[in-house]
């Protein structure tokens, strides 16, 4: 979308290796096609003008079902079990913050700026 999040169009390693080379955490939306809050997310939070200036200027972005392709094995490796499920991920792979659930622009960013304080 137009002033939206710009989610990364590549493969989980791509995503991670260039995380890693702009020294940026990776962010994480983990979800499934079938998910209302997902799409609503989707619709109303990701193409929020404040949540992409501040998660394009800060984060590799990554959008991914968890039920096609390489999402099953993300799903797996960071036991990702409901939908959305937000995961804040250094180039390393750790996961540094993670939150599930519908969450609304001020708490979007609220809780990136909170896992990049602990970061610091």
């Amino acid at each position: 979308a137009v002033g939206g999040i710009d989610f990364f169009k590549g493969t989980w390693d791509e995503a991670l290796a260039k995380a890693k080379k702009e020294n940026k955490m990776l962010f994480l939306d983990a979800y499934a096609s079938w998910c209302g809050p997902c799409k609503k997310m989707k619709r109303n939070v990701f193409t929020d003008t404040a949540v992409a200036a501040f998660f394009n200027n800060n984060f590799v972005n990554v959008a991914a079902d968890m039920e096609k392709g390489e999402g099953v094995m993300i799903a797996d490796k960071y036991g990702i079990d409901s939908y959305p499920t937000l995961i804040f991920i250094n180039g390393d792979g750790m996961q540094l913050g993670r939150e599930s659930g519908y969450q609304d622009p001020e708490e979007l960013i609220e809780l990136a700026k909170t896992v990049l304080d602990n970061k610091k």
